[in-house]
C-alpha cells in the first residue's frame, strides 16, 4: 500500500524581500543577487515581477521534515548570497515603508507583459506569498477537492497573516497584501465546479473573451496547476519562521488529504456561496486572529481561535496518519498564542515607534532557525 506522504507529496514555493541594511528600504538587487545564489541552488531561486524580490522552490518533498530541510537550506543559501551583495533578506507580504514607485519591473517577458497588460496594477504589486503544491494525479478528482478545500481558506490566511504596514503607515488589517491582490481579475477563492470538465470550458471561455492570456494567468486562492499534476494553494502571507512554513506546509497537505478522502466517499458537502467565501476572506485579512471569523458550514460569527480549533479537529485524522499531528498542532497554538506575523510585528512597533525595528525584526526572524 502507497503511503500518505509517497501519494500526497509537497512542494513549497517561498518569496522573499531584499533589504538594504543601511536605509532598511527595498533593495533592487536581484540580478547580483541570483548569479551569486544559482551557484549553489540552480534553478531553485529564480527572480520575481520585482528586482528587490526573489523566488525559492523546494524539491518535492515526501515530509514535513524534507520541507523543514529544505526551507532552511534555501534561505540559508539565499541570506548568505545577499549578504555578499551588501543585503538583506525579509520574508514579508509587503515593506513596511518602500514605495512602490521605486522598485523596478523585472526585466522578462512574462513580467513585462504583466505591466503591460495590468498597467497601475502591476505597479502597485510589490507584494510576497508563500504557495504550497500537493501532488493529486486525478484531475478529475482534484476537482472535487477543491470543492471541499474552499472553505478552509481563511482561517489559513488568519494564521499566516503579515502584511500589516503599507506606504509607512498601519492600514488596519492584518494581511493588507490579500487586498492589493484581490483587485487582480483572477484572484480570490475559486467558484464551484460540477466536473473537470466545467473547468476548462471556464478556462477556454476566459481565454477567449481576453480575460487571461493562457492558463497559468488563473490566480485563484486555490487552483489547478498547469505546470504539476498538483492541488495549489496561494492563499497565504509569506510566512516569517521556517516554523510558519512547516505549519502552512502540513495543514494545506492535510486539508487536501481530509478532502480527497470525503470526494472518494462521495459524501455531501457544503456549497458556500462566493459571496460568503469572500467576506469569509475580507475577514480574515481585515482582522487575522483578533477578531471574530466566519463560519462558513454555520453561517455565523465565531472566535478567531474557534476556528481554527475547527479546522484542527477537520484534519486530525490526516496528520496522526502522517505522523505529524504533534508538530502541526503545536506550531498552529504557538501562532494562536502568539500572535501571527501582522501582530508581531506590531508589537515591534508598540514598542520601538520605528519601522526600521519592524524590519530588523522580519530580517531576523526570516533567518531564525537556519543556521547549521
Amino acid at each position: 500500500m502507497t503511503s500518505f506522504q509517497e501519494t500526497f507529496t509537497i512542494g513549497v514555493e517561498e518569496e522573499y524581500q531584499i533589504i538594504d541594511p543601511s536605509s532598511r528600504q527595498l533593495s533592487p538587487s536581484a540580478l547580483s543577487l541570483l548569479s551569486r545564489a544559482k551557484q549553489n541552488l540552480g534553478q531553485q531561486v529564480q527572480p520575481e515581477l520585482r528586482l528587490s524580490q526573489v523566488e525559492v522552490a523546494t524539491p518535492v518533498c515526501q515530509t514535513l521534515a524534507d520541507v523543514r530541510n529544505h526551507v532552511q537550506r534555501l534561505r540559508r543559501e539565499v541570506i548568505d548570497a545577499a549578504r555578499q551583495e551588501g543585503k538583506q533578506i525579509a520574508s514579508v507580504s509587503t515593506h513596511p515603508f518602500s514605495h512602490w514607485q521605486e522598485q523596478p519591473v523585472t526585466p522578462k517577458e512574462r513580467y513585462l507583459d504583466l505591466a503591460s497588460d495590468y498597467q497601475q496594477l502591476t505597479r502597485e504589486h510589490t507584494i510576497c506569498g508563500c504557495h504550497v503544491h500537493v501532488s493529486l494525479h486525478d484531475r478529475n478528482l482534484a476537482v472535487q477537492v477543491m470543492n471541499r478545500a474552499r472553505i478552509w481558506l481563511a482561517p489559513l490566511l488568519a494564521l499566516t497573516a503579515s502584511s500589516p504596514f503599507w506606504l509607512g503607515e498601519d492600514t488596519g488589517y492584518a494581511s493588507f497584501r490579500t487586498e492589493i491582490w484581490s483587485r487582480w481579475p483572477m484572484s480570490g477563492p475559486p467558484p464551484l465546479f460540477n466536473s473537470l470538465e466545467e473547468h476548462t470550458q471556464l478556462a477556454q471561455a476566459l481565454i477567449a473573451i481576453g480575460a487571461i492570456e493562457d492558463t497559468t494567468k488563473i490566480y485563484w486562492d486555490l487552483r489547478l496547476s498547469e505546470r504539476f499534476e498538483t492541488i495549489e494553494m496561494r492563499v497565504t502571507d509569506a510566512c516569517l519562521t521556517v516554523d510558519e512554513v512547516v505549519m502552512v506546509a502540513g495543514l494545506i497537505r492535510a486539508i487536501i488529504r481530509t478532502c480527497y478522502e470525503q470526494a472518494i466517499r462521495q459524501d455531501a458537502f457544503t456549497q458556500v456561496r462566493p459571496e460568503v467565501l469572500r467576506v469569509a476572506h475580507w475577514r480574515a485579512a481585515r482582522y487575522g486572529l483578533s477578531e471574530k471569523l466566519v463560519n462558513v458550514k454555520a453561517l455565523c460569527l465565531i472566535p478567531a481561535q474557534e476556528l481554527i480549533e475547527v479546522l484542527l479537529d477537520e484534519v486530525k485524522d490526516a496528520l496522526l496518519v502522517a505522523g505529524e499531528w504533534e508538530e502541526v498542532s503545536s506550531l498552529v497554538h504557538h501562532i494562536v498564542q502568539n500572535g501571527n506575523g501582522a501582530t508581531r510585528q506590531r508589537e515591534v512597533y508598540r514598542r520601538t515607534g520605528h519601522l526600521e525595528e519592524v524590519v530588523d525584526f522580519l530580517v531576523r526572524e526570516t533567518a531564525k532557525g537556519t543556521s547549521v
